[in-house]
């Protein structure tokens, strides 16, 4: 608890720098590191009673991972109409899918001890890049209101009136994941193999893996920001085919 709290002061004191700057994100942070702990410490406790029972129980908590994930990434699609169901079929076909697949193929083993912690992985940074794609599609969106109505008075179908922000939305939520596989073992040494070395797994082994999961979460990511970005440009717009989104929503 004392290195949680330490931990959480360093991440405040970055807060309250950016509050010299204007830029508030006081209670967002404080909100959020509260919340993470709390969550982080009821998974944990889940985790030991579903170690007591059968795999399939499994199921129920990445099902439930992807729920949530839905809700926290609709926030950044604030304004357009069905954000959070968009989000969680994006999240459930993209992740979804990926743990479905690699665990029938055994890639991922189906004890719980391998499959939660894994497909916890899949399903979070789909949940990040689902919001990175709706945060820049919202704002892309919302800085060419102007054309994108132009467009449509000029009778352009409304998928392609925002068919160049769909495209920039797509590209740039994919540039963490990207990043993250070109930097592998260069920049840093991700959680998982340094877990895996620490017990006792060969380097050789515990580095493959880790690509191998990295490669997992790319392919789970892409597909959950081309299901997003192709679902969302549908809801921007009214059946009349009016944009919904304005500017001070």
């Amino acid at each position: 608890l004392a290195q949680a709290a330490v931990a959480a002061l360093a991440a405040f004191i970055v807060v309250l720098l950016a509050r010299r700057r204007q830029i508030h994100l006081e209670r967002e942070t404080a909100v959020a590191l509260v919340r993470g702990l709390v969550q982080i410490v009821a998974v944990g406790s889940i985790l030991v009673l579903l170690l007591r029972g059968p795999r399939w129980t499994s199921v129920f908590l990445l099902v439930a991972m992807i729920v949530a994930a839905g809700s926290i990434s609709r926030k950044r699609a604030k304004g357009i109409p069905g954000a959070f169901s968009v989000s969680t079929y994006a999240i459930a076909c993209g992740a979804g899918s990926v743990i479905a697949v690699m665990t029938w193929l055994g890639v991922i083993d189906t004890s719980i001890t391998a499959l939660i912690p894994v497909g916890s992985m899949l399903i979070a940074n789909a949940m990040n890049t689902n919001g990175l794609a709706l945060n820049r599609f919202r704002s892309d969106v919302l800085a060419h209101v102007g054309e994108v109505e132009t467009a449509l008075a000029l009778g352009a179908e409304p998928r392609n009136s925002v068919a160049p922000y769909v495209q920039a939305s797509f590209e740039a939520s994919l540039i963490p994941a990207i990043d993250s596989l070109r930097s592998l073992g260069i920049v840093w040494i991700p959680g998982l193999m340094a877990g895996m070395l620490l017990s006792g797994a060969g380097p050789l082994y515990s580095a493959i893996y880790q690509f191998v999961v990295l490669a997992m979460i790319f392919a789970a990511s892409g597909l959950t920001a081309l299901t997003s970005t192709l679902l969302i440009r549908t809801h921007a717009f009214s059946p009349a085919e009016q944009l919904l989104l304005r500017p001070g929503k």
